[in-house]
């Protein structure tokens, strides 16, 4: 699902321990990616934020992009979302380049949820949903029949079909932001599998579950996995929150002050070490017997040469 490329500037963990890292598998080379991240640099005022960034993701995969706060994941999000130029290296998605796709044309394809969405007006949740429906209408066009019913089937997926009367600013954060989702959804358009069409979507996440409580976390994680298996919707999650993403992710990229620290299949790549080198933090991580994920418990902070 996930090929990897770092440049030698980037191996800020030691060649000898980024061997160990580095996980490869040859085969997947002549497999189909629906987006592809190659040799990608950018810098904000002449300031890099991320380095020589490498990956591709195949259609249905699922790829957490894990750090610590300021490591770039958000702005590698906003560049996977054509939000942002990359100073160097390019993104592809389904074979083209971002920059060679119209921005109506990558909405189709292509959906970002902030970690918190404000409406400027008191909107209902079906009226939230059916925003996603914009990049499918003429100039002047408004929404019909068809768009009505993409939106209400998005939040059927979501589970919030029995709020579309509700004023979107009276949900709690978890429901605002499974609308969200809903909408993000009715951007793609109805289910590939229900057109015969191959699933081209790719659905970005920042930082799904900030500032939700637990019981929020779950359904949040549930929706994700649920888009996953049932649209083989490609997801990719920005989170600092190592357990989330062990609940959800198969794949995973480690990013720590821009660069790669370590990429692959998740349960190769969170171990002790890796989370000591990106946390800076000592931590135990098992498989849990009854969730059927891996979880962290972080021990204690690392001593530092930094006074």
């Amino acid at each position: 699902m996930i090929s990897l490329h770092v440049s030698p500037t980037c191996l800020t963990v030691g060649t000898k321990k980024f061997s160990d890292f580095l996980r490869l598998d040859e085969a997947r080379s002549s497999e189909y990616k629906l987006l592809q991240v190659a040799n990608v640099s950018f810098a904000y005022d002449k300031r890099l934020v991320l380095s020589d960034v490498s990956f591709d993701l195949a259609p249905g995969g699922l790829l957490g992009i894990l750090g610590p706060n300021g490591s770039g994941k958000t702005t590698l999000l906003r560049l996977l979302g054509g939000l942002l130029r990359p100073s160097a290296g390019q993104v592809v998605l389904d074979g083209r380049d971002l920059g060679s796709i119209t921005k109506a044309g990558l909405a189709k394809r292509m959906a970002m949820v902030p970690q918190e969405t404000y409406v400027a007006f008191d909107y209902s949740v079906l009226e939230v949903a059916m925003m996603g429906r914009y990049p499918h209408l003429r100039t002047f066009e408004v929404e019909g029949p068809e768009d009505i019913e993409v939106a209400r089937a998005a939040l059927a997926e979501t589970g919030t079909a029995n709020l579309e009367q509700r004023s979107f600013m009276t949900l709690s954060g978890g429901e605002k932001q499974r609308v969200v989702i809903a909408s993000a959804l009715a951007q793609f358009g109805r289910r590939a599998a229900d057109t015969g069409r191959r699933p081209v979507e790719v659905l970005l996440l920042d930082e799904p579950t900030a500032s939700l409580d637990l019981g929020y976390q779950l359904d949040i994680a549930s929706t994700i996995r649920r888009l996953n298996n049932d649209r083989s919707t490609a997801i990719v999650i920005s989170t600092h929150d190592l357990n989330f993403a062990a609940s959800v992710c198969d794949q995973v990229v480690l990013l720590r002050q821009g660069c790669v620290l370590a990429a692959g299949p998740i349960h190769e790549i969170l171990r002790p070490d890796t989370v000591k080198d990106l946390y800076n933090v000592d931590a135990v991580v098992e498989q849990h017997a009854t969730a059927g994920h891996l979880t962290i418990v972080p021990l204690a902070r690392r001593a530092t040469d930094t006074p």
